[in-house]
Parts: structure tokens; C-alpha cells; sequence
């Protein structure tokens, strides 16, 4: 057996085992890169000794507010710096962090501050009607709203509710974090839309955004102080971990309010941006942009992008800007980014359509995975012949805990050991992984995920439908949108205008069907509608 036979007196102690933690890197950042940039924004720029003050006063702040180690602190924001401070401030006084998007409706907020039980709700005065309506209608107690007012933007706080500078202020700058005692306890909480129309509650944990955040780190080639521009909505998965990754590289945060070229550019040309994140529609944002728009810049910057592969002739116009992209891939319940298409030397040659092809996969696990495969309906791998589909499925510390209240669908979403995407894929003979097709009720619109199943609940409320089907329609600038076909009730008529008005009312708008066909549904001989044959139609209008 040799010496490990005899293991007396060895173990886990305060010397050798500290949970891991995204904070502990904002701990050590405020005496690593004392007077380095950390956060910038217009006029708003703090050193990491500030970030750190102004992050522990949110956390004393909240603490004071009456939140608990446990309760949930939500945000309704773009990518401000409140934003930023909130995922470190939040988890620092032991409460867990839920982003929600900025785009959804009143009633599906209802449902999320309902769900979460959220104690306190930070929010841009832009989102604040939407807010109020939402809390209006939750059946259980309403969180304490917190606004932040947008100086930069000239958007300011109403002054119907206490205001966020004004929280800072009560904040005590010498708090002490509360740090987890354990790395599986919870830190942030995500809603999804997966395939139904009520989202789900993905739980992630210290360990997970610790680990996945890391893994991104060697994947992106990272060298000290990066410059990070938040164009993923730091809603989504938390920014993909990065804003937490950026204080262990002592890199600075480049909040955006506003996806648009011009900012973009303007990132790049004067604050020196080296690293982004974005669907494809970013990508062709930035190779459509007019020329009053762009600016010239002399680093070539490192851009993630996910959601959809980006176009052959997208990515033939963006590299020569001065862009390297890498394909990433992964869901709200892997913290982002799982998969990376790892770039080969031999490929370094490749032009045009065959470069395009490869970077368009999906790839390998990113270092931090134990493992990420494509297996048939019996969990057993599929043969990596660039043909036969399957499911992508991972396994690895970038999982997340489950979904909150519902034991049903974690089961699930877990059988057999490994996370189940509900994504078709093809495995090539390297290994790497492609995409075929979605799972086949998720419509992703701009890097959004849109449940064909809501869309179709909609427009089933109204009285002259009869039958109804969504399902993707191809979209140049959007990546793909929702596209209806409507079978009428004898002797009604309604026309394409109404329907959309009719379901723009009842959701947000990137949900609002952009095509709407009427003509009878394709069914099977036991009435189940046909989608895949509406999903040729729609590639072709």
C-alpha cells in the first residue's frame, strides 16, 4: 500500500480547504490592483479599492434593509455598474443574486419575485412601470424597490422609492462579507424559459460560477488586465461568469447601457476593450454598421459569441476588422459558456466558406467539465461520424444545482447521471461537437430564448383562432423570429396586423410573432400538428 496507506491526522482544515467563491477575487484584487480601473462607465470610474468599498457598503446596506444569509435580492437592470457591484455585493452579505431580464412582462416578473420570494428589487427607472405593475399583481409579499438612477443615460430616479446612491451611503464600508461556509451554497438564481411557457428557477452555486468562470479564462487565452466590454446582458447566465472573472486577472469592466455599434466601436477606439461576449446578431451589427459609426482601432479583440453559429459571411467580413471569434455553447444551467470550438493550427490556413464551417461548431468541453458527449434515446455514445444525431448531454462542476421548487424537472433534466440539453447534435471524428437542430419548441431570437409553447398560448386567446403553431422562421439580422401559422374558425377573419398587435399586448416584443400565416395545419392521423413540415414553409418565405 506505501506511505498514503497511513493517512493519520490528514485532512480538510482551515489551512487547506476554503470554499470556492467568485468573491474571494474582488478580496484580493482591493490589495493586488489597489488603484487599477475596475469599473468604468462615462464618467463613473473606480479603482478596485472603491469597487470593493462600494460593494461591501451594499452589502452592509442590504443587511440593514432586514435581508438574511439565504434571501433573495433581485435586479431589473441593463449593464450598469450597479449591475457589476450587485454580483458581488448581493452573495457578500450571504444572500443570492437573481438578474431578470429586462425585456419580459409584467406578468412573467410577477411570477419571478412571486417564485424567488425576492426581499429586495434593484431597478432602472426605465423598467419601473413594468415593476410596479408586477408587484401590483404578486399574490405574496412585495420586495423593497430599490431605484438606480442613469445619469450617464439621463435617466432618473423617480423619487417614489429610496435611491441606490442614498442606499450606499448607509452602507458600513468596514462590514465584514459573509462569506460561504460551504462552496455548494447558493449564489445566484436564473430564470429560463426552457420548453413551457412559466420559466424555471436554475439554481447555481459558489463552486460552479467559481470553476466555470476559470475554465472561460484558459479557453479565452486571458492575460492580466483585460478589458471587458458587457455586451451579454449581465441577465443572462450573469454575464456568462465574467464580470465576476475580471477582478483575478485586475481587469476593468466596461459597462454598456446600449448594444449598438457606435458604442461598440467606441469601447474599442477609447477605452482600449480586448474581450467581449454576444449572439451573432452583435456580429452583424458591427459588419453592417455605416461608416459614421465605426472607428479605427489597432488590437485585435477577442469576441465569444453563442446563440446560434454565426454566418459564413459574417465571419468573412468581421475577422479582417480585427476580430477573432471563437464559437461558444451552453444554457442558462451550465453558467454559459460549456463548450468551445478550440482552435487548431492546421486550420489556421482555411479561408472563407471551409474557415466559416469549423468555426461554427459547437466543440469540446471547456477544461473545467469531466465530460461533454452526444448520446441516442439509451444514453449510450453516439458514433462520431459527422452524421448521426443525438443529444448533447455534460457532466462537471459547471452544473448547476437544479431548479428551484420543482424536484420533477431537475429528475429529469439529470437522468442518467449527466445534464440533459434537449439539444440535437452531430459528433465529428475529432470529437467536437454541432449543432443540428434546437431542441424543437426553443426559438432563439438575438441570443434570446422564446417558447414557441407561450406564443402559441397567446394567440390561442384570441377569438377567431382556432388552431395555432410557432415555430422559427430564419431572420438576417435576428438569427432567427416567430413565425405563426394560424388556422382561422369558420366564418371569422382577422388579419396578420391584428394578431401581431393582439400578441405584442400580451407579451414582450421580442416574443410578438414577426410572420403570421394563415392556412390549415399539417397534422398527423392523431391530429398532432406537423411542425416540422410548417419549419421547411418558414425557411422558405
Amino acid at each position: 500500500m506505501g506511505w498514503m496507506a497511513d493517512e493519520t491526522g490528514l485532512g480538510k482544515n482551515a489551512a487547506n480547504y476554503v470554499p470556492l467563491t467568485p468573491l474571494s477575487w474582488l478580496e484580493r484584487a482591493k490589495s493586488v490592483f489597489p488603484d487599477r480601473m475596475a469599473v468604468v462607465y462615462g464618467s463613473h470610474r473606480k479603482t478596485y479599492v472603491e469597487y470593493h468599498e462600494r460593494v461591501t457598503r451594499l452589502a452592509s446596506a442590504l443587511v440593514k434593509l432586514g435581508v438574511q444569509p439565504g434571501d433573495v435580492v433581485a435586479t431589473v437592470l441593463p449593464n450598469l455598474p450597479a449591475q457589476a457591484e450587485a454580483h458581488f455585493g448581493v452573495p457578500a452579505c450571504g444572500a443570492v443574486l437573481n438578474t431578470l431580464n429586462t425585456r419580459v412582462e409584467a406578468d412573467t416578473i410577477s411570477y419571478i419575485l412571486d417564485h424567488g420570494q425576492a426581499k429586495v428589487v434593484l431597478v432602472d427607472p426605465q423598467f419601473l412601470p413594468v415593476v410596479a405593475q408586477a408587484i401590483d399583481d404578486m399574490t405574496g409579499p412585495a420586495p423593497i424597490v430599490i431605484e438606480v438612477a442613469d445619469d450617464q443615460a439621463g435617466v432618473h430616479a423617480h423619487g417614489h422609492y429610496m435611491e441606490y446612491e442614498a442606499l450606499l451611503a448607509t452602507g458600513d464600508p468596514d462590514f465584514q462579507w459573509i462569506m460561504p461556509e460551504d462552496e455548494w451554497e447558493s449564489l445566484a438564481l436564473n430564470y429560463t424559459s426552457g420548453t413551457t411557457g412559466r420559466p424555471k428557477g436554475v439554481v447555481y452555486h459558489h463552486r460552479g460560477a467559481y470553476l466555470n468562470a476559470m475554465g472561460q479564462a484558459i479557453s479565452w487565452r486571458l492575460q492580466l488586465y483585460p478589458k471587458y466590454l458587457t455586451i451579454v446582458p449581465l441577465f443572462h447566465c450573469n454575464g456568462w461568469c465574467h464580470t465576476w472573472l475580471m477582478p483575478s486577472y485586475g481587469g476593468t469592466v466596461i459597462c454598456c447601457r446600449d448594444i449598438t455599434a457606435k458604442a461598440i466601436f467606441d469601447a474599442i477606439a477609447d477605452e482600449g476593450a480586448t474581450h467581449f461576449g454576444g449572439a451573432p446578431i452583435v456580429l452583424n451589427t458591427l459588419v453592417n454598421a455605416p461608416e459614421s459609426d465605426r472607428r479605427d482601432f489597432d488590437h485585435i479583440v477577442e469576441v465569444f459569441t453563442a446563440g446560434a453559429p454565426p454566418a459564413p459571411a459574417t465571419l468573412a467580413k468581421i475577422e479582417p476588422m480585427g476580430f477573432n471569434v471563437t464559437q461558444v455553447y451552453g444554457l442558462t444551467e451550465v453558467y454559459g459558456p460549456a463548450t468551445e470550438c478550440t482552435w487548431k493550427e492546421e486550420w489556421e490556413p482555411l479561408q472563407g466558406d471551409d474557415r466559416a464551417a469549423i468555426k461554427a461548431r459547437q466543440g469540446v468541453a471547456m477544461p473545467i467539465y469531466d465530460h461533454i458527449t452526444v448520446v441516442d434515446e439509451n444514453m449510450a455514445q453516439i458514433p462520431m461520424d459527422g452524421k448521426t444525431q443525438g443529444e448533447i448531454v455534460m457532466r462537471g462542476n459547471g452544473v448547476m444545482k437544479g431548479y428551484l421548487k420543482n424536484p420533477k424537472a431537475t429528475e429529469e433534466a439529470f437522468k442518467g447521471g449527466y445534464f440533459h440539453t434537449g439539444d440535437i447534435a452531430i459528433q465529428h471524428p475529432d470529437t467536437y461537437v454541432q449543432i443540428a437542430d434546437r431542441a424543437k419548441d426553443i426559438i432563439i431570437s438575438g441570443g434570446e430564448n422564446i417558447s414557441s409553447v407561450e406564443v402559441e398560448g397567446v394567440l390561442m386567446g384570441h377569438p377567431d383562432v382556432l388552431l395555432c403553431a410557432v415555430v422559427a422562421k430564419p431572420d438576417e439580422k435576428w438569427g432567427e423570429v416567430p413565425c405563426a401559422f394560424v388556422e382561422l374558425k369558420d366564418g371569422h377573419a382577422t388579419t396578420e396586423a391584428d394578431l401581431i398587435a393582439f400578441a405584442r399586448e400580451r407579451l414582450a416584443g421580442f416574443k410578438t410573432p414577426k410572420k403570421v400565416v394563415f392556412q390549415e395545419l399539417p397534422k398527423t392521423s392523431t391530429g398532432k400538428i406537423q411542425k416540422f413540415e410548417l419549419r421547411t414553409i418558414a425557411k422558405g418565405l
